[in-house]
């Protein structure tokens, strides 16, 4: 049970890291008309966001997978278990926060971007798992 715990936690994670980046990338006119910054300094503060919690997330969830997952062949699920938490949290922030206002639509080249990086993150997720499994193996005796 604790490893589902763990597994389940980890993989909260990984939704929550493609959730973040891609809100504010779809939601820069509301960004922008709700704090009455230029579109401009909202798309690169909201990038600088986006990288610096993508390279956070990126050592957190390495270290998560070296220490908390133990090297199981049953971290891959992980490249599953992302996606109804991730859909949660899109529900949920559809629901608390709708489009009261027309010009807060997002455009549809942001559309192809996040549909792109949603096909391309479970490749991401599944490099961060084979590189934190086989990281730290001290089971493999080297010779001298």
């Amino acid at each position: 049970m604790n490893y589902f715990l763990r597994l389940n936690v980890v993989s909260i994670i990984y939704a929550f890291m493609v959730f973040v980046p891609l809100e504010l990338m779809l939601n820069v006119y509301r960004i922008s008309r709700l704090t009455n910054l230029e579109i401009s300094m909202v798309t690169t503060l909201s990038g600088i966001i986006s990288l610096v919690g993508i390279v956070a997330g990126t050592i957190l969830l390495y270290l998560l997978t070296n220490k908390w997952l133990n090297g199981r062949k049953g971290n891959y699920w992980t490249v599953i278990l992302w996606v109804p938490y991730f859909v949660l949290f899109v529900y949920s922030f559809a629901t608390l926060f709708p489009v009261t206002y027309g010009g807060d639509y997002p455009n549809p080249g942001s559309g192809l971007i996040a549909i792109g990086g949603l096909i391309l993150y479970p490749l991401y997720i599944l490099l961060i798992n084979f590189v934190g499994m086989s990281g730290d193996d001290e089971s493999v005796s080297h010779p001298v």
